[in-house]
C-alpha cells in the first residue's frame, strides 16, 4: 500500500487502561484512526496496577514471556502482554515489571508527591520498548513517542542502538503535550541507562543546568518533533513559554511542527451519550436543560432556569490558570452565576475552593477527583466552559464543549485559540468566548460578556449551533500524520 506505514505508538499512558489526562485520550483515539487509514498500528505502554487484566482480556505474549532488560550494570526479567484497544483491532503491548510500575498511581503517590525513581522507572520502560520490537522481530517505519517518559527512544536509538541494523530505516517523532513536564532528573540516573559517562558534559544533548533532561535528549535526538497545535508550536521556541528549552525548540526549527488533537466523537457526543440522562442534538438542544438540571442537582445547586452554569474540567494546578482563577473567582461569582468544578487539585487549591464554595454555598460545588462519568456530565450540563490555562498545547475539552453546545471562555493560548472563535456581536460569528489580556479583570470582563449573550436567547442558540457545527475529528488529525510520516520515513530511507 502506497503511503501505509507500520506504526510503533508509544505513549506512558492510554486510554481506558491508565489515564491521568488528555495524553491517555490522544493516545486511544489517534492510533484507532491511523488503523482505519491503512496503517499497521501496534502500541506499547506500562502496565500499572491500574490496568484491569481480566476487563480487557490481557494475555501473555510467548516471545515476551520473559526477556532481560539493560539497566544499569544488571539486567532485569519483565515480561509482556498483550490485549486490544476496545473496539479496534490495534494491538497494545504492556510492559510487566512489579516493582516499578505495580504502584497506586501512574507517576505519583496518593499524596501528589512524585515517585523518587521516577527515571528509572522510564529509562526501563524506553529499553524495554526497543528491546520488545527485537523480540517480536517486527520492524516499524516509525516509532511515534509521546512525552518525556518516551524522550530516551529516540535518543537511545542515536546512542545505544545507532549501529543495530534492525531500527537502521526506523525514524522518530516526539510528540509534544506537556512542555512543562521535562523529566529532570540528578546526573546520577545516568548510571542506569548505559550511556557512556562522558556523553554528559555542560552544553550536551542531555545536560540541563547540572541535570539531566529527558525531554531535551529526545527533543535533540528525533527525527522530526511535533505538538499539539500550529499556534503552539510557534509559542513554544519563545522565552515566555519555552520553559527553558526555546534553545532546543529552536534548534529543530525546520523539523518542527504543529498537528491539532481531535475530538473522539465516538465517546463525546451528545445524542449517544451513555453517561447523561438526556440525549440532544442540534435540532433538540432545548432538551439540554434536562442535563443542567441533573447538574446542579449532582452539585446539590439549585436550578435557576435563568441562572448560566459555567463548568470547569482540569487538573486544578498553575499551568492551568489556577492562579487567575484564584484572583477572579469571586467577582466572577458576584455576576449571579453557578460554577461546578470537577478535578484534581493540590492541597492549597483544595482549601481555598472550598473556602471560597462555604462562603457561595448557592453558587460553587467542587468534586476534587476525576470522575470521567461526571465529566460528561458537566459538559452536558453547563452552559459554558471555563479554560483559563495561560499555556495550553490544544487541550481536549474545549473541543468536547463545542460538541455538547457548551461554550468556551478560554485565554488566548496555543490551541485554545486556534480552535475557538471569539464571538463577535456585530456579525453573531463565532464558537465561544475569547481573552487576551491574562488578567483577573479581562477575565471577568470577557464573563460579563458572555452573559449578556447568554440572556438573549435567540442569539445563543445561535452561538450554540455554531459550536456544535465545528469539526475537529480525528480523521483531519491523523491524515496530516500520514502525510508527517511519509516525509520521515523518505528521510530514513534516503
Amino acid at each position: 500500500m502506497k503511503n501505509k506505514f507500520k506504526i510503533f505508538f508509544v505513549s506512558p499512558e492510554v486510554a481506558p487502561f491508565a489515564k491521568t489526562g488528555g495524553l491517555a485520550e490522544v493516545a486511544e483515539a489517534l492510533p484507532k484512526m491511523l488503523k482505519d487509514c491503512g496503517h499497521d498500528v501496534r502500541m506499547m505502554m506500562p502496565n500499572y496496577r491500574s490496568v484491569n487484566e481480566r476487563k480487557y482480556t490481557l494475555r501473555d505474549v510467548i516471545r515476551l514471556k520473559e526477556f532481560a532488560i539493560p539497566h544499569g550494570h544488571q539486567a532485569l526479567t519483565a515480561t509482556g502482554k498483550s490485549a486490544f484497544l476496545p473496539d479496534s483491532k490495534v494491538q497494545i503491548y504492556l510492559l510487566n515489571y512489579k516493582p516499578f510500575f505495580d504502584r497506586e498511581g501512574l507517576y505519583q503517590n496518593s499524596a501528589g508527591s512524585d515517585y523518587a525513581d521516577n527515571a528509572e522507572r522510564f529509562i526501563f520502560f524506553c529499553r524495554g520498548c526497543l528491546e520488545t520490537l527485537k523480540l517480536l522481530q517486527w520492524q516499524p517505519d516509525i516509532i511515534h513517542c509521546h512525552d518525556w517518559q518516551t524522550a530516551l527512544i529516540p535518543f537511545f536509538l542515536k546512542t545505544l542502538y545507532k549501529d543495530d541494523p534492525f531500527f537502521k530505516q526506523t525514524a522518530v517523532l516526539l510528540t509534544v503535550h506537556h512542555l512543562a513536564d521535562q523529566g529532570i532528573f540528578d546526573a546520577a540516573v545516568l548510571a542506569k541507562t548505559g550511556l557512556p559517562a562522558d556523553i554528559f558534559y555542560p552544553g550536551s544533548d542531555l545536560e540541563f543546568y547540572g541535570k539531566v533532561n529527558f525531554l531535551k535528549a529526545g527533543l535533540l535526538a528525533a527525527h522530526a518533533v511535533n505538538t499539539v497545535s500550529a499556534a503552539y508550536a510557534e509559542e513554544m521556541q519563545s522565552a515566555a513559554q519555552g520553559v527553558g528549552l526555546e534553545g532546543a525548540l529552536q534548534a529543530r526549527k525546520r523539523d518542527l511542527s504543529g498537528i491539532l488533537n481531535g475530538a473522539n466523537y465516538t465517546e463525546w457526543d451528545p445524542e449517544n451519550d451513555r453517561f447523561i440522562p438526556q440525549p440532544y442534538t442540534e435540532k433538540t438542544l432545548h432538551e439540554k436543560t434536562l442535563n443542567k438540571q441533573e447538574l446542579l442537582k449532582r452539585f446539590d445547586l439549585k436550578y435557576q432556569d435563568d441562572t448560566p452554569v459555567i463548568g470547569m474540567l482540569s487538573p486544578l494546578e498553575a499551568n492551568k490558570g489556577l492562579d487567575l482563577l484564584e484572583a477572579s473567582l469571586e467577582g466572577i461569582l458576584k455576576l449571579g452565576v453557578q460554577i461546578v468544578v470537577l478535578g484534581v487539585a493540590e492541597e492549597k487549591s483544595q482549601k481555598f475552593l472550598q473556602r471560597v464554595a462555604k462562603k457561595y454555598p448557592q453558587q460553587l460545588a467542587v468534586h476534587l477527583r476525576f470522575d470521567n462519568a461526571l465529566a460528561h456530565l458537566v459538559q452536558a450540563g453547563a452552559d459554558m466552559l471555563l479554560l483559563p490555562s495561560p499555556h495550553e498545547p490544544c487541550g481536549v475539552a474545549q473541543l468536547q464543549a463545542l460538541r455538547y453546545g457548551t461554550l468556551p471562555i478560554v485565554a488566548a493560548a496555543g490551541g485554545l485559540a486556534e480552535t475557538v472563535q471569539n464571538y463577535e456581536t456585530r456579525t453573531e460569528n463565532g464558537t465561544g468566548f475569547v481573552f487576551k489580556k491574562y488578567e483577573a479583570d479581562e477575565l471577568v470582563k470577557t464573563i460579563e460578556r458572555a452573559l449578556k449573550v447568554f440572556h438573549d436567547q435567540k442569539r445563543w442558540l445561535k452561538l450554540m449551533k455554531n459550536a456544535m457545527k465545528q469539526d475537529f475529528s480525528w480523521k483531519v488529525a491523523a491524515d496530516k500524520y500520514g502525510k508527517l510520516y511519509a516525509r520521515l520515513a523518505a528521510k530514513v530511507k534516503k
